[in-house]
């Protein structure tokens, strides 16, 4: 459970001088807290005894000052898109350097996925949760893990494309910029989708909504919503490639 007030004794690791400080620590991470705990709600389901909610909170506080050092005016409206990438990055960089995923998670991850694949040639449609339990031979418990722990591999590829755009060398003015002119060229990308896709890719990375809560949203299974998220990112890549 998060803490009421994870900034109160909060010691950023990065520290600004006067002149180069464009805005103020403790009003940054007041007035963005919610953006930070939004992030960590998301991801808590990977939580674990290496890597704590209350870690994960501490990481992204961090994330969200490094975003503002980087961007310079926080006060600018698509400041808080810029944060979330770097918010939910700093945290996902701590989880892989953590190496959280054991081989074992990850060869449930594979035969998940394999699984699923097998079942839809078979069935000619997207199998339900009950027949991919059944066919794993497993819990609906362990079945949850197994799909939080394939989804996780993707989690940073929206924010990667952003950031892949947003490397503009070291004038620190460049990002907000780059930024800017990556989330225009995004939008027009995005139009490129259908309604479906448009509304999964909004709900996951604009509301920070976790996999279940979308598929309730949608009425789709879990898997299924792994497969468009999948297939969304990788026309998305094309057209950004392009």
């Amino acid at each position: 459970m998060l803490d009421a007030n994870p900034a109160a004794d909060y010691q950023p690791e990065v520290s600004y001088s006067p002149a180069s400080s464009a805005f103020n620590e403790e009003q940054l991470l007041r007035q963005h807290l919610i953006i930070v705990k939004r992030v960590v709600s998301q991801l808590s389901c990977h939580s674990n005894t290496h890597c704590s909610t209350d870690d994960m909170q501490q990481i992204g506080l961090m994330g969200l000052l490094e975003a503002a050092r980087r961007y310079e005016n926080v006060d600018d409206p698509n400041f808080p898109a810029f944060a979330v990438c770097r918010i939910r990055g700093a945290i996902l960089d701590e989880l892989r350097r953590l190496d959280w995923r054991s081989r074992q998670t990850r060869q449930q991850a594979h035969e998940l996925n394999d699984v699923t694949r097998d079942l839809t040639k078979k069935l000619g449609r997207q199998p339900t949760e009950q027949e991919i339990i059944a066919a794993l031979g497993t819990s609906r418990e362990d079945y949850h893990q197994r799909l939080q722990a394939s989804m996780a591999s993707e989690m940073q590829s929206l924010d990667q494309l952003l950031e892949a755009g947003g490397d503009t060398g070291p004038d620190p003015r460049g990002d907000n910029i780059a930024h800017e002119q990556m989330r225009k060229t995004l939008e027009v990308a995005l139009s490129n989708l259908n309604k479906r896709e448009q509304l999964l890719i909004t709900l996951f990375y604009q509301h920070e909504m976790n996999l279940h809560e979308i598929a309730e949203v949608l009425g789709l299974t879990a898997p299924r919503i792994c497969q468009l998220h999948k297939q969304a990112l990788k026309q998305l890549n094309q057209y950004l490639s392009s």
